[in-house]
């Protein structure tokens, strides 16, 4: 440990490599992190599901219509930020959100959150890893 003063003096461009990479990491951990906020695995998904959790599928209506989780009710990007008001029954009970891969869902959840909703999760991996478990996707 004594030595590496008089390494980062000899070496600059490896001890910034170094830097840039400690940095990159870190960035990519939180950014991860913040994909899967409050996330749930399909697996949680149906324990939730049987529980009586309300599902909301967050894609576009096309989207929809090819694909979706049996029981889900699509939630438009309009209709988020009404949803507080919209659903305030739900408020206090597990809510499900879910769409292509996780990542708007994940903004979703936290809008919906910032709204009053208590127990309101994103499905991990969205409905691409709902179809990787060989779950049923019903069509419109």
């Amino acid at each position: 440990m004594e030595h590496l003063p008089e390494y980062l003096h000899n070496h600059p461009y490896l001890a910034g490599l170094a830097g840039l990479m400690i940095l990159a990491v870190a960035v990519y951990e939180f950014r991860s992190r913040g994909l899967s906020y409050a996330g749930v695995s399909p697996q949680e998904a149906i324990r939730l599901m049987n529980q009586g959790a309300s599902l909301f599928d967050v894609r576009d209506a096309e989207a929809f219509a090819a694909g979706h989780i049996r029981n889900a009710k699509t939630l438009g990007k309009d209709q988020v930020a009404g949803a507080g008001e919209q659903f305030k029954k739900l408020k206090q009970k597990n809510v499900i959100v879910y769409c292509d891969q996780g990542v708007r869902a994940g903004a979703v959840v936290r809008q919906l959150q910032a709204q009053g909703f208590t127990q309101v999760f994103n499905l991990k991996g969205g409905l691409a890893a709902w179809r990787a478990e060989n779950l049923p996707v019903e069509k419109a």
